[in-house]
């Protein structure tokens, strides 16, 4: 895994003062999903997608009742104020629907200023499950952290997963996060073996010239 940098470097600011959303169209066959900042009114659903058991195998942290909740939600505010970690619950918006459904999270770790890389993660509640939502939704995150932290010298981006994680691993392959290293264990946040998958800046641009050329 990329080694964490030392207590005294800087880190990033956040980006805005105003809370950041992103937007995720819907298309043929996927609804429109909305990416924004956890809050507290999102702690039951989090509590209730956070009873699948290939969830809990493959998070880091356990979220069993209200309480655990609460902190993990409070977890997620404080990386934003502290301009490190920006995680974002992906919501599906069902035409005709009043609220939006919680069908996942996908994060922005480990941003320091003036280091080149930091580090994406997702999940997907077991509802939602084969209906791209973490691709769609890594795409906007990835966009969106080039975009934000370039003048920090954001340059790539680094995925990690346990290499038994097959889901994971087609959601960054099919991201365009490139394989790179084969990664040892390290107990206990990191119980097995893993991949270490990369894209670059320069990839997303070049795939944007293609786009539009």
């Amino acid at each position: 895994m990329r080694p964490t940098s030392g207590e005294n470097a800087a880190t990033c600011h956040r980006p805005t003062s105003a809370p950041v959303v992103l937007q995720v169209a819907a298309s043929p066959v996927s609804p429109a999903l909305v990416l924004r900042p956890w809050r507290m009114e999102d702690v039951a659903a989090l509590v209730e997608v956070s009873r699948d058991r290939a969830l809990r195998r493959w998070a880091s942290s356990g979220v069993d009742n209200d309480s655990d909740g609460t902190r993990w939600v409070q977890a997620q505010q404080q990386g934003w104020a502290a301009g490190d970690r920006f995680g974002f619950a992906v919501l599906e918006t069902q035409p005709g629907s009043v609220r939006a459904q919680l069908v996942g999270n996908v994060v922005l770790k480990k941003v320091t200023s003036g280091e080149p890389a930091a580090e994406v993660g997702y999940w997907t509640a077991a509802h939602a499950r084969g209906r791209g939502v973490a691709a769609r939704a890594l795409e906007a995150l990835t966009n969106w952290a080039f975009d934000a932290f370039e003048a920090d010298g954001l340059e790539r981006l680094e995925l990690l997963h346990q290499v038994d994680n097959l889901a994971s691993c087609r959601v960054a392959q099919k991201s365009r996060y490139d394989f790179d290293t084969l990664l040892p264990a390290a107990p206990p946040s990191f119980p097995r073996d893993g991949h270490l998958h990369i894209r670059a800046r320069e990839r997303l641009e070049s795939s944007r010239l293609m786009r539009t050329g």
